[in-house]
């Protein structure tokens, strides 16, 4: 398989089991594809917006929207350092959210988000509730900012000497706060890519 480097983002399928096997050539191609990734993220204050720009070139078909797959999984209460990161102490109440970011088919990342419905209007926390529209396009109506907390490729860039190159099922995670535009953070968010943001041609 060989992977493609397009000029806006670099992403594409659901994870897989384990990680595959890859020519080195392609598997310095993956690295840096991932790397554009984790840079276009990290330059703007919605990870939505930039699935989306991959959704609009590669998804399967015109108009495909990313949406937020629930699937079913136990919540994860706010421990210290979520709490930690939004500001808040031990009363404050705190919501868990978890979805599968996805185009069409392919599974581009899961997101663990804590957020404070508080701070959200009555329609957004519904909207979280109740559909699969993404975080970030419920809360756009906020003016939100995003500041990246850590930045991890999860794929190694120099393999051990010896070992044949492989491209792991996950391969970037961000852990990042949403803020409101006077500095009041409402949303933690740990965002972990999947394999499928690599474009890839047979």
């Amino acid at each position: 398989m060989r992977i493609l480097l397009p000029a806006l983002l670099l992403l594409a399928t659901p994870v897989a089991a384990r990680p595959w096997a890859a020519a080195p050539g392609d598997f310095e191609n993956a690295v840096a594809q991932v790397k554009r990734l984790d840079a276009e993220l990290l330059s703007r204050d919605s990870a939505t917006a930039t699935l989306q720009l991959w959704c609009d070139s590669h998804g399967s078909g015109g108009g495909a929207r990313i949406v937020a797959r629930r699937p079913a999984v136990d919540p994860k209460p706010a421990g210290e350092a979520e709490r930690r990161d939004l500001g808040v102490g031990p009363d404050e109440p705190v919501a868990y959210r978890r979805v599968d970011l996805a185009c069409g088919d392919k599974v581009l990342s899961r997101a663990d988000n804590w957020y404070l419905p508080g701070r959200l209007t009555p329609e957004m926390n519904t909207a979280l509730n109740t559909t699969q529209t993404p975080f970030g396009v419920v809360v756009r109506p906020l003016g939100f900012r995003r500041r990246t907390l850590s930045s991890a490729l999860l794929i190694q860039s120099n393999p051990a000497s010896g070992a044949k190159p492989a491209i792991p099922p996950e391969v970037l995670q961000h852990r990042a706060v949403l803020s409101t535009p006077d500095g009041a953070p409402f949303s933690l968010v740990v965002e972990t890519y999947s394999d499928q943001v690599l474009v890839a041609r047979p």
